[in-house]
Protein backbone atom coordinates (compact mmCIF):
# COMPACT_ATOMS: atom_id res chain seq x y z
CA UNK A 1 0.00 0.00 0.00
CA UNK A 2 1.11 3.61 -0.48
CA UNK A 3 -1.88 5.83 -0.28
CA UNK A 4 -1.73 9.54 -0.66
CA UNK A 5 -3.85 12.06 -0.11
CA UNK A 6 -3.00 15.22 -1.48
CA UNK A 7 -6.13 16.76 -1.41
CA UNK A 8 -6.64 16.43 1.92
CA UNK A 9 -5.23 18.93 4.55
CA UNK A 10 -6.42 17.85 7.91
CA UNK A 11 -5.00 14.96 10.14
CA UNK A 12 -8.02 13.32 11.97
CA UNK A 13 -8.01 12.91 15.29
CA UNK A 14 -5.92 10.07 17.02
CA UNK A 15 -7.63 7.22 18.06
CA UNK A 16 -6.80 4.52 20.86
CA UNK A 17 -6.48 1.31 19.06
CA UNK A 18 -7.91 -2.41 20.76
CA UNK A 19 -7.71 -4.91 18.71
CA UNK A 20 -9.62 -7.93 19.81
CA UNK A 21 -7.98 -10.72 22.51
CA UNK A 22 -4.63 -8.60 22.65
CA UNK A 23 -6.34 -5.43 24.12
CA UNK A 24 -3.24 -4.04 26.17
CA UNK A 25 -5.44 -2.99 28.87
CA UNK A 26 -3.45 -1.37 31.92
CA UNK A 27 -0.15 -1.56 31.38
CA UNK A 28 1.90 1.66 31.85
CA UNK A 29 5.60 1.95 30.75
CA UNK A 30 8.05 0.48 33.41
CA UNK A 31 10.58 3.30 33.39
CA UNK A 32 7.46 5.72 33.49
CA UNK A 33 6.14 4.86 36.77
CA UNK A 34 3.71 7.66 36.78
CA UNK A 35 6.77 10.47 36.29
CA UNK A 36 5.78 11.27 33.14
CA UNK A 37 9.31 10.15 31.39
CA UNK A 38 9.24 9.19 27.68
CA UNK A 39 11.10 5.64 28.16
CA UNK A 40 9.83 2.24 27.82
CA UNK A 41 11.05 -1.08 28.51
CA UNK A 42 14.44 -1.77 26.53
CA UNK A 43 15.62 1.65 27.08
CA UNK A 44 13.04 2.63 24.18
CA UNK A 45 12.34 6.00 23.56
CA UNK A 46 8.92 6.92 22.72
CA UNK A 47 7.21 10.67 21.99
CA UNK A 48 4.85 10.23 24.25
CA UNK A 49 5.21 8.53 27.76
CA UNK A 50 3.27 5.55 28.54
CA UNK A 51 2.09 4.59 24.62
CA UNK A 52 3.30 3.73 22.10
CA UNK A 53 1.74 5.95 18.73
CA UNK A 54 1.27 4.75 15.18
CA UNK A 55 0.38 6.66 12.35
CA UNK A 56 -1.50 5.14 9.61
CA UNK A 57 -3.45 5.67 7.03
CA UNK A 58 -7.38 4.54 6.90
CA UNK A 59 -9.21 2.72 6.13
CA UNK A 60 -6.96 -0.09 4.78
CA UNK A 61 -8.86 -3.32 5.66
CA UNK A 62 -7.65 -6.27 6.96
CA UNK A 63 -4.79 -4.50 8.24
CA UNK A 64 -6.54 -1.74 9.91
CA UNK A 65 -9.81 -0.33 10.06
CA UNK A 66 -12.58 1.40 11.90
CA UNK A 67 -14.86 -1.40 13.53
CA UNK A 68 -17.19 -0.44 16.02
CA UNK A 69 -15.14 2.83 17.18
CA UNK A 70 -12.58 0.69 17.33
CA UNK A 71 -9.52 0.95 15.00
CA UNK A 72 -8.56 -2.73 14.82
CA UNK A 73 -6.99 -5.10 12.15
CA UNK A 74 -3.94 -7.37 11.30
CA UNK A 75 -1.31 -4.53 11.70
CA UNK A 76 -2.87 -3.48 14.68
CA UNK A 77 -2.84 -6.45 16.83
CA UNK A 78 0.82 -7.37 15.69
CA UNK A 79 2.00 -3.70 16.61
CA UNK A 80 -0.44 -4.21 20.01
CA UNK A 81 2.36 -7.22 20.80
CA UNK A 82 5.11 -4.74 20.53
CA UNK A 83 3.20 -2.12 22.72
CA UNK A 84 2.96 -5.26 25.17
CA UNK A 85 6.52 -6.09 25.44
CA UNK A 86 7.51 -2.60 25.88
CA UNK A 87 4.91 -2.07 28.70
CA UNK A 88 2.97 0.80 26.91
CA UNK A 89 -0.36 1.21 25.11
CA UNK A 90 -0.32 1.56 21.54
CA UNK A 91 -2.18 4.49 20.35
CA UNK A 92 -3.36 5.61 16.84
CA UNK A 93 -2.98 8.46 14.74
CA UNK A 94 -5.14 8.61 11.09
CA UNK A 95 -3.13 10.71 8.94
CA UNK A 96 -2.70 11.25 5.01
CA UNK A 97 -0.04 8.25 4.27
CA UNK A 98 2.35 10.47 2.34
CA UNK A 99 3.13 12.17 5.78
CA UNK A 100 4.71 8.76 6.93
CA UNK A 101 5.47 7.34 3.54
CA UNK A 102 8.59 10.20 3.42
CA UNK A 103 9.82 9.91 7.09
CA UNK A 104 7.55 13.49 8.41
CA UNK A 105 5.77 12.28 10.99
CA UNK A 106 8.27 10.35 12.23
CA UNK A 107 10.69 12.95 12.54
CA UNK A 108 8.68 15.41 13.63
CA UNK A 109 7.42 13.72 16.47
CA UNK A 110 3.60 12.72 15.27
CA UNK A 111 4.57 9.10 16.09
CA UNK A 112 6.94 6.65 16.98
CA UNK A 113 6.47 3.74 14.16
CA UNK A 114 4.13 3.55 10.74
CA UNK A 115 2.11 0.18 10.03
CA UNK A 116 0.17 0.64 7.32
CA UNK A 117 0.11 -2.14 5.21
CA UNK A 118 3.47 -0.54 3.63
CA UNK A 119 5.37 -2.27 1.08
CA UNK A 120 8.86 -2.14 1.36
CA UNK A 121 11.19 -0.52 -1.14
CA UNK A 122 14.38 1.04 -2.06
CA UNK A 123 13.16 4.74 -2.51
CA UNK A 124 11.20 4.33 0.69
CA UNK A 125 14.41 3.02 2.91
CA UNK A 126 16.00 6.53 2.07
CA UNK A 127 13.55 8.26 4.10
CA UNK A 128 12.73 5.42 6.93
CA UNK A 129 14.40 2.09 8.80
CA UNK A 130 11.95 -0.73 8.32
CA UNK A 131 11.54 -3.61 10.40
CA UNK A 132 11.86 -7.74 9.07
CA UNK A 133 9.19 -8.19 6.46
CA UNK A 134 6.31 -9.13 8.71
CA UNK A 135 3.72 -10.07 4.86
CA UNK A 136 4.38 -11.47 1.56
CA UNK A 137 2.03 -9.93 -0.37
CA UNK A 138 0.51 -10.13 -4.44
CA UNK A 139 -1.85 -8.17 -6.19
CA UNK A 140 -5.17 -8.90 -7.50
CA UNK A 141 -7.48 -8.32 -10.42
CA UNK A 142 -10.77 -7.78 -9.22
CA UNK A 143 -13.32 -7.74 -11.79
CA UNK A 144 -17.65 -7.29 -11.94
CA UNK A 145 -18.55 -10.74 -13.29
CA UNK A 146 -20.01 -9.47 -16.28
CA UNK A 147 -16.84 -7.33 -17.55
CA UNK A 148 -16.13 -10.74 -19.61
CA UNK A 149 -12.57 -9.74 -18.08
CA UNK A 150 -10.29 -12.98 -17.23
CA UNK A 151 -6.56 -11.97 -16.92
CA UNK A 152 -4.68 -8.97 -16.54
CA UNK A 153 -4.06 -9.01 -20.18
CA UNK A 154 -7.66 -8.38 -20.79
CA UNK A 155 -7.72 -5.06 -19.23
CA UNK A 156 -6.29 -3.37 -22.52
CA UNK A 157 -8.65 -0.89 -22.95
CA UNK A 158 -11.27 -1.26 -20.12
CA UNK A 159 -12.29 0.93 -17.70
CA UNK A 160 -9.65 -0.18 -14.57
CA UNK A 161 -9.20 1.97 -11.54
CA UNK A 162 -6.72 1.37 -8.42
CA UNK A 163 -5.71 3.22 -5.10
CA UNK A 164 -3.81 6.74 -6.02
CA UNK A 165 0.29 6.28 -5.37
CA UNK A 166 -0.10 2.53 -4.51
CA UNK A 167 2.35 -0.15 -6.08
CA UNK A 168 -0.72 -1.44 -7.71
CA UNK A 169 -1.13 1.50 -10.14
CA UNK A 170 2.31 1.88 -10.40
CA UNK A 171 2.05 -1.97 -11.13
CA UNK A 172 -0.44 -1.32 -14.00
CA UNK A 173 1.01 2.07 -15.46
CA UNK A 174 3.87 0.03 -15.90
CA UNK A 175 2.31 -2.03 -18.75
CA UNK A 176 1.01 0.65 -20.07
CA UNK A 177 -2.64 1.03 -18.40
CA UNK A 178 -4.14 4.20 -17.58
CA UNK A 179 -6.25 3.29 -14.34
CA UNK A 180 -8.35 5.84 -12.51
CA UNK A 181 -6.80 6.84 -9.26
CA UNK A 182 -9.20 7.00 -6.28
CA UNK A 183 -8.23 7.86 -3.05
CA UNK A 184 -8.57 5.02 -0.58
CA UNK A 185 -9.56 1.27 -0.60
CA UNK A 186 -13.24 2.45 -0.15
CA UNK A 187 -13.53 4.36 -2.97
CA UNK A 188 -12.02 1.94 -5.09
CA UNK A 189 -14.60 -0.70 -4.05
CA UNK A 190 -17.54 1.84 -4.16
CA UNK A 191 -15.89 2.55 -8.03
CA UNK A 192 -16.41 -0.90 -9.08
CA UNK A 193 -19.90 -1.19 -7.28
CA UNK A 194 -20.96 2.30 -9.42
CA UNK A 195 -19.62 0.71 -12.63
CA UNK A 196 -16.93 3.69 -12.75
CA UNK A 197 -14.73 1.06 -13.23
CA UNK A 198 -14.74 -3.04 -14.36
CA UNK A 199 -12.00 -3.79 -12.85
CA UNK A 200 -9.40 -2.93 -9.73
CA UNK A 201 -5.73 -4.06 -9.22
CA UNK A 202 -4.86 -4.06 -5.67
CA UNK A 203 -3.60 -5.94 -3.01
CA UNK A 204 -4.64 -9.53 -2.89
CA UNK A 205 -5.57 -9.41 1.37
CA UNK A 206 -8.09 -6.61 0.84
CA UNK A 207 -9.60 -8.11 -2.11
CA UNK A 208 -10.02 -11.31 0.25
CA UNK A 209 -11.53 -9.02 3.22
CA UNK A 210 -14.16 -7.47 0.56
CA UNK A 211 -14.86 -11.00 -0.70
CA UNK A 212 -16.08 -12.26 3.16
CA UNK A 213 -19.16 -10.17 2.40
CA UNK A 214 -21.94 -11.97 0.23
CA UNK A 215 -22.54 -9.04 -1.74
CA UNK A 216 -19.91 -8.18 -3.26
CA UNK A 217 -18.77 -12.18 -3.81
CA UNK A 218 -21.80 -12.40 -5.98
CA UNK A 219 -21.12 -9.79 -7.99
CA UNK A 220 -17.19 -9.83 -8.43
CA UNK A 221 -14.75 -12.40 -8.90
CA UNK A 222 -10.80 -12.43 -8.63
CA UNK A 223 -9.43 -12.61 -12.13
CA UNK A 224 -6.12 -13.16 -11.64
CA UNK A 225 -3.38 -12.88 -8.60
CA UNK A 226 0.32 -11.14 -9.63
CA UNK A 227 3.45 -11.77 -7.77
CA UNK A 228 5.03 -8.16 -7.33
CA UNK A 229 7.72 -9.83 -5.07
CA UNK A 230 6.47 -7.24 -2.38
CA UNK A 231 6.53 -7.65 1.10
CA UNK A 232 5.37 -5.12 3.60
CA UNK A 233 7.45 -3.84 6.83
CA UNK A 234 6.55 -1.35 9.22
CA UNK A 235 8.64 1.93 9.79
CA UNK A 236 10.20 3.97 12.41
CA UNK A 237 12.64 7.17 11.82
CA UNK A 238 16.10 6.61 10.39
CA UNK A 239 18.61 5.31 13.59
CA UNK A 240 16.11 4.18 15.90
CA UNK A 241 17.18 1.03 16.71
CA UNK A 242 15.85 0.22 19.53
CA UNK A 243 12.49 0.41 18.67
CA UNK A 244 13.50 -1.41 15.22
CA UNK A 245 14.44 -4.24 17.37
CA UNK A 246 11.53 -4.25 19.36
CA UNK A 247 9.44 -4.78 16.51
CA UNK A 248 11.58 -7.19 14.79
CA UNK A 249 11.55 -9.37 18.62
CA UNK A 250 7.93 -8.92 18.27
CA UNK A 251 7.03 -10.37 15.13
CA UNK A 252 9.68 -13.34 15.33
CA UNK A 253 8.17 -14.30 18.91
CA UNK A 254 4.79 -13.95 17.19
CA UNK A 255 5.93 -16.66 14.50
CA UNK A 256 7.76 -18.76 17.11
CA UNK A 257 4.29 -19.09 19.49
CA UNK A 258 1.60 -19.38 16.91
CA UNK A 259 0.20 -15.91 18.18
CA UNK A 260 0.83 -14.49 14.08
CA UNK A 261 -0.96 -17.67 12.60
CA UNK A 262 -4.11 -17.38 15.27
CA UNK A 263 -4.09 -13.10 13.81
CA UNK A 264 -3.65 -14.08 10.26
CA UNK A 265 -6.39 -16.67 10.36
CA UNK A 266 -8.42 -13.90 12.17
CA UNK A 267 -8.07 -10.92 9.69
CA UNK A 268 -6.88 -12.49 6.49
CA UNK A 269 -8.15 -15.65 6.10
CA UNK A 270 -6.97 -19.50 6.02
CA UNK A 271 -3.41 -19.28 6.61
CA UNK A 272 -0.91 -18.99 3.50
CA UNK A 273 2.41 -20.45 5.64
CA UNK A 274 4.21 -18.38 1.92
CA UNK A 275 2.68 -15.40 2.37
CA UNK A 276 3.39 -15.46 6.59
CA UNK A 277 7.04 -16.26 6.58
CA UNK A 278 8.74 -13.86 4.61
CA UNK A 279 12.51 -14.23 4.67
CA UNK A 280 13.91 -10.84 5.37
CA UNK A 281 15.27 -8.82 2.71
Amino acid sequence: MNTLLGHRTRVLAATTATAGLLLVAGCTSTDDGGSGKKTAAGGVELVRAGQLTTCTHLPYPPFQSEIDGKVQGFDVSLIDLVAKDLGVKQDIVDQPFENFKTGGSLNAGQCDLAAAGMTITEERKKNVDFSDPYFNATQAVLVDKKSGISSFAGLKGKKLGAQAQTTGEDYAKSKGLDPVSFESSDAVLNGLRTGQVQAVVIDYPVVQGWLKDKANADAFEVAEQINTGEQYGFTVKKGNTKLLAAINKAIEDAKADGTYKKLYEQWIGPYDESAASPAAS
